[in-house]
């Protein structure tokens, strides 16, 4: 995958990312929107596709992004498809520093070292060119504001940024509230956005059990399909092994 294009998780964290702190909003649900963000981007690069509320390697050939070929392969090795909701929900620790950086290798960001009270040291992460930022941002206000289908990448965008909780950051206040609506609304555009999107408002509400249907194949069985209270081979029902609440602590 060439470099000419930032990808959905490099997009989303640099919405994330507060240029007067140098912190990132919405940390804890960001880790989860990452890991989904990465499911989307590897079905823009036509290496995964939603298989019901299920994730299937279809191409295992690598995209060339170390940090996305690294969960492709993670993928592969399930052998079976895996529900969007068991994948998000797994262990994702460091995944926002490894983001983090990586942009900071591409030149988008440097890192700034701090003391938290005069003796812990934090490292804050101020972006080096706002352009960059302004741009992404410019595409999820024309989606908002225009009501024109956004392109598949911007409505995937915008369905994460909503379910980690961006909207709030992005549209503050009551002034917000019809942007932070239409944001919302903006998850039905994308199949592949809008399952990785509900399985992270899963995640975050504890809530696995119950499979979520794609809407982009509601009506059918899709091929393969189990029921709901049979996981993928070697996914364990995290309900029963209280992985939500650790999830919630990375």
């Amino acid at each position: 995958m060439g470099r000419s294009r930032r990808t959905l998780p490099e997009e989303l964290l640099l919405l994330a990312l507060d240029p007067a702190t140098g912190t990132t909003a919405q940390p804890q649900s960001l880790d989860l929107g990452l890991a989904g963000a990465q499911l989307v981007e590897l079905a823009l690069a036509g290496r995964i596709a939603p298989d019901g509320d299920r994730i299937a390697v279809v191409v295992p050939r690598p995209t060339g992004d170390p940090t996305l070929d690294s969960a492709l392969e993670l993928l592969r090795r399930r052998g079976a498809p895996v529900r969007a909701v068991h994948w998000i929900g797994g262990p994702r620790l460091g995944l926002r520093q490894t983001y983090l950086s990586h942009l900071e290798r591409c030149g988008m960001v440097h890192a700034v070292a701090g003391q938290m009270c005069g003796v812990l040291p934090t490292t804050r992460y101020q972006a080096t060119d706002n352009a960059i930022s302004r741009e992404i941002r410019a595409r999820l206000d024309s989606a908002i504001r225009t009501g024109v289908p956004p392109d598949p990448r911007t409505a995937a965008l915008a369905a994460l940024a909503h379910a980690v909780g961006l909207g709030k950051h992005l549209y503050p206040g009551n002034e917000g509230r019809s942007s932070r609506s239409r944001l919302r609304d903006l998850i039905r555009h994308d199949p592949m956005g809008g399952l990785v999107a509900h399985a992270v408002m899963d995640v975050q509400n504890g809530v696995a059990a119950q499979p979520r249907r794609n809407p982009a194949t509601a009506g059918r069985q899709p091929a393969g399909a189990r029921s709901a209270a049979e996981p993928a081979r070697g996914v364990p029902m995290q309900p029963r092994r209280g992985s939500m609440a650790r999830v919630a602590a990375h």
